[in-house]
């Protein structure tokens, strides 16, 4: 009774040794996401809202799957540089002016990991060296 119940306690503890273990690309995920949060909370949140759903007819809600995965790449240039663009989301077109904010290649990757994983994305790993690159490609 004695050696099951050992055998039982080291079994447990192997299988919760493996679900535990992650992939540092998994921790370094994790930690964009919630780096991100912290950053919508304090610049994106006052417009777009607690759970991405806008603020009435000035700012859109980020909950469109569609629009989001389509217009993924263009993120990190709408962010950082504003947008002024009438924008169509879930039928309803939004012409007001989202400002510019100057941010750091790694802050808009952490903010772009956070709002493409929430609000129903689920569009998992964004980079730096994916930021970089969009970047060169904003018009």
């Amino acid at each position: 009774m004695r050696k099951l119940l050992i055998f039982s306690t080291v079994l447990l503890t192997l299988i919760s040794m493996l679900y535990s273990c992650q992939t540092a690309e998994k921790v370094e995920q994790d930690a964009y996401y919630v780096n991100g949060r912290d950053i919508y909370i304090a610049q994106c949140q006052n417009c777009h809202g607690e759970k991405g759903e806008g603020l009435a007819e000035l700012s859109p809600p980020i909950t469109d799957t569609v629009w989001m995965k389509k217009n993924r790449s263009l993120l990190a240039c709408i962010i950082k540089h504003g947008y002024a663009t009438p924008v169509t989301i879930h039928g309803k077109v939004y012409e007001g002016k989202m400002p510019d904010f100057n941010m750091a290649d790694i802050d808009l990757t952490q903010i772009i990991v956070y709002v493409t994983n929430t609000f129903g994305h689920k569009q998992g790993k964004y980079t730096t060296e994916q930021v970089a690159k969009d970047l060169q490609n904003c018009k």
